[in-house]
């Protein structure tokens, strides 16, 4: 029998790092340290009082949840929103699928800067929109002179703009975000805004100085700042990611968001981890001094380093970086091998973690 797999789809693979059974994996920037007791405990007796009422659905609107990530923003960027401009999803890639169903679709173009996040291109795919890829300069930067010619030529209904860029680690600088914006507010389909995505998936890991996207969604009512609970909390298991925009357009997510999308008890866990963030917030910056050491340990081997403002580090240049990848993985040290040709990726994990890596790449090389 054959089915009506759409065309675009046929002898595509599903999404997905490699998963081996190592000692030390340091392949999908995950937060090395898992939650403390007491917030487990806390999640366990939040869900547990969920339970209780798994009868009935969730808030569909995630209230008291969308309350307690504003509260968070304000503490961790100093930049205080209404809770009527966060929504919350099923992980940063819910919200992503949200805002290109509203806002991209059949046609028109969903842009972005390469290399970026792999996703980007299969989110645009399955909505039927069109992917424009623009190449970032040697050093991982955008060329800002080009941009408004490359919106002129495109007409995107959507810019993704990573910062921290995954794979690279490079943030983007404040300036050319805000002459991005300014060229979009008319670049889009019909001469309306293109709606500025900016990914902040690893943002809490920022160098000191380094400016969130939040700080400008009240001059910007087209620009979006996407997070996620994943990679500072440590609740990549949770799966809980959101965004902070103007109410206009969450108003405008909600239209295409499915019924009761997020569960009770995924509310529940959320709200357990927020109340919290200082303890948490603790690991972030250990793991950016672990960071730190890490790149010049990698520079002091002759390796060129990409910046990092995220918990993860790009580094290279190898004339065969499969090879390397593999000894690596023989010396039981995952990787991932991803991003622009000659270059690997590290996600940053417990010390003795990044030192068994270092002390296997020192052989592997």
């Amino acid at each position: 029998m054959r089915l009506p797999l759409r065309p675009e789809f046929v002898g595509e693979e599903p999404y997905g790092a490699p998963q081996m059974d190592l000692p030390v994996v340091l392949n999908t920037n995950e937060n090395p340290y898992p939650p403390a007791p007491d917030v487990v405990a806390e999640i366990a007796a939040r869900v547990a009082e969920a339970a209780a009422g798994l009868n009935r659905y969730p808030d569909r609107e995630a209230l008291a949840l969308r309350a307690d990530l504003a509260d968070y923003l304000a503490a961790e960027s100093g930049v205080r929103l209404a809770p009527a401009q966060v929504w919350a999803a099923n992980g940063s890639n819910e919200v992503m699928a949200q805002l290109l169903t509203a806002f991209a679709g059949p046609g028109r173009a969903v842009l972005t800067f390469t290399p970026s996040y792999s996703m980007y291109p299969e989110y645009t795919r399955n909505v039927y929109g069109r992917f424009v890829a623009v190449d970032r300069g040697p050093d991982f930067e955008i060329d800002i002179a080009a941009v408004p010619a490359e919106l002129a030529a495109h007409r995107p209904a959507v810019i993704l703009l990573a910062s921290p860029n995954n794979p690279t680690g490079t943030a983007l600088d404040r300036a050319d975000l805000r002459a991005i914006l300014d060229a979009s507010t008319d670049s889009g389909p019909d001469g309306a805004a293109s709606v500025v995505v900016v990914d902040e998936a690893y943002g809490e890991f920022r160098r000191d100085g380094v400016a969130s996207a939040l700080e400008l969604l009240e001059q910007y009512p087209n620009l979006v700042v996407t997070r996620t609970m994943s990679k500072a909390f440590g609740a990549a298991g949770l799966r809980l990611g959101y965004m902070a925009a103007s109410r206009q357009v969450v108003d405008m997510v909600r239209i295409v968001r499915l019924p009761y999308h997020l569960s009770a008890v995924s509310q529940a866990a959320a709200r357990a981890a927020l109340a919290h963030r200082d303890s948490l917030m603790e690991q972030v910056g250990q793991i950016r001094a672990d960071r730190d050491r890490l790149a010049d340990e990698l520079r002091d081997m002759g390796l060129r380093v990409a910046d990092s403002d995220a918990n993860f580090v790009m580094f290279g240049t190898f004339e065969d970086r499969h090879a390397v990848w593999q000894r690596l993985v023989d010396r039981g040290v995952l990787i991932r091998e991803v991003g622009p040709k000659g270059w690997l990726r590290v996600t940053i994990g417990r010390p003795e973690e990044n030192t068994a890596f270092i002390n296997a790449l020192k052989e592997a090389r």
